[in-house]
């Protein structure tokens, strides 16, 4: 299994080594050279099996030869023994032919921890079979960071670093990123928004001086390793409703656009899936861009789903390499275009887009009264993300049976659910002392010079 860049000039790797890169060196990001795919039978033979049993199933085609079965079972048993929920992804179901996977159930609450700490497996032993080093850095709308410091905190082998927008993650977000004392983690706010920490992170990986100075490597989900941990809960949640035998529909609330992009590799492996839908919040570039064919940046308006407050979806990338045919020339182009602020989308390759997506947006207050609804009537609470999901699924609902994503435990953003319900959700028995925590935080400056500086003093003192 070969892995190939979306920009097309960049060295084609294994996994193991795109794994460890991360970003291309022409900028890109990498996918599969080829899309393996699994037959009815095997699809079917996912029913009654443990998550990790189908994870092995549905991930083992794309690792090639980078472990042995027997460790690349090891890699994953270790990667969801922390979770708090046997089935790991459980479904509930809101109304007819309405369900919920509860993505929620892992050591941070949000769906980040099933890549996370997958991949924090993956680099712990490869880089010990290596003995290597890397430093890890990560940006974060609010859930990707504590995901990140909670996989790889305390590891030998690792030096974390997670930029986080100044003031615009929730408290509970931000304690989770802080509170950690490892020595080998460290939490950076950043004087801008995400988008502005997205830009240093990609900045830090186009500096080749750097990036190979400090053995860069990053967590992100333009890490390959990332989208592919999140096919799997597609393939289980299917299954558990019919599949391969009937079809499935999908609504996920997103900003980077990598948890979707998953689904679009389960259905390219041959998971039965009708429609693929993306929710956005008042940041709705994605939803513009279905609509319209033009993606264009106007600025990050923060809301009560803040992890979604994102102008430049990374993952999108991924997507319009298939568009435009898998034509790398054609994704520079755009991202290149993309510099100043937005780009026009070729009638073909939006075909191509709105074959395999739908998209719709929430409002603020629309996604309040979700919120409010849900518990009304079937007393489930909802963080803001998700009610951005189901608000939107609910214009999709039909005879297919549709699956909303909940990304986080409502208890990550207490205030905009008790604004909704008059409630406060409670954080779970293991994290009730969280607030009360010291933090260890660094404010930095919107720098590219003065992070690379900070960051190679934090290493050289280790």
């Amino acid at each position: 299994m070969k892995y190939i860049s979306t920009r097309g000039n960049a060295p084609e790797l294994s996994f193991e080594e795109a794994m460890l890169t991360g970003l291309a060196r022409d900028g890109g990001l990498y996918v599969p050279e080829t899309i393996p795919t699994l037959s009815r039978e095997e699809i079917a033979a996912l029913a009654g099996k443990s998550y990790e049993e189908a994870a092995f199933t549905v991930m083992r085609p794309f690792v090639g030869d980078a472990f042995s079965d027997e460790e690349f079972k090891g890699i994953i048993a270790r990667a969801y023994a922390n979770f708090r929920h046997e089935a790991r992804a459980p479904l509930v179901q809101l109304a007819p032919n309405h369900y919920l996977l509860e993505l929620f159930h892992g050591p941070t609450l949000a769906f980040k921890d099933f890549a996370m700490q997958l991949i924090g497996q993956l680099f712990q032993f490869s880089l010990a079979r290596r003995n290597e080093r890397v430093t890890i850095v990560g940006a974060t709308s609010g859930d990707t960071g504590s995901a990140a410091i909670e996989a790889f905190r305390g590891l030998d082998n690792v030096d974390v670093f997670i930029l986080f927008p100044h003031g615009r993650v929730s408290p509970i977000q931000r304690k989770q990123m802080t509170t950690p004392t490892d020595s080998n983690v460290h939490a950076l706010a950043l004087d801008g928004d995400f988008d502005d920490c997205q830009a240093r992170l990609k900045d830090m990986f186009n500096d080749f001086e750097f990036r190979d100075g400090v053995k860069l490597a990053g967590v992100n989900s333009i890490n390959w390793a990332r989208v592919l941990a999140q096919v799997v809960y597609y393939f289980t949640s299917a299954v558990s409703l019919g599949a391969p035998d009937r079809k499935v529909s999908f609504t996920v609330p997103t900003g980077n656009f990598g948890d979707i992009f998953a689904g679009y590799i389960a259905k390219k492996m041959g998971l039965p899936i009708e429609r693929l839908v993306i929710a956005t919040n008042q940041n709705d570039i994605l939803h513009r861009t279905m609509e319209s064919g033009a993606y264009t940046k106007e600025g990050v308006t923060p809301s009560i789903s803040p992890s979604m407050d994102i102008q430049v979806s990374s993952n999108f990338e991924r997507a319009l390499f298939d568009a435009y045919g898998r034509d790398g020339g054609a994704v520079a182009q755009l991202m290149e275009e993309l510099k100043d602020g937005a780009f026009a989308i070729s009638q073909g390759a939006m075909e191509t887009l709105r074959d395999h997506f739908a998209s719709g947006r929430a409002s603020e207050e629309e996604t309040t009264a979700t919120i409010a609804g849900a518990f009304t009537s079937c007393g489930e609470v909802l963080c803001p993300h998700s009610a951005v999901g189901v608000k939107v699924a609910n214009a999709y609902l039909g005879d297919v049976p549709m699956v909303t994503l909940a990304t986080a435990h409502p208890a990550k953003f207490p205030d905009a659910v008790e604004t909704a319900m008059g409630a406060r959700p409670a954080l779970p028995p293991h994290m009730a002392d969280m607030m009360d925590k010291d933090e260890r935080v660094t404010r930095v400056p919107n720098d590219l010079g003065a992070l690379e500086t900070l960051i190679k003093e934090r290493i050289a003192q280790r």
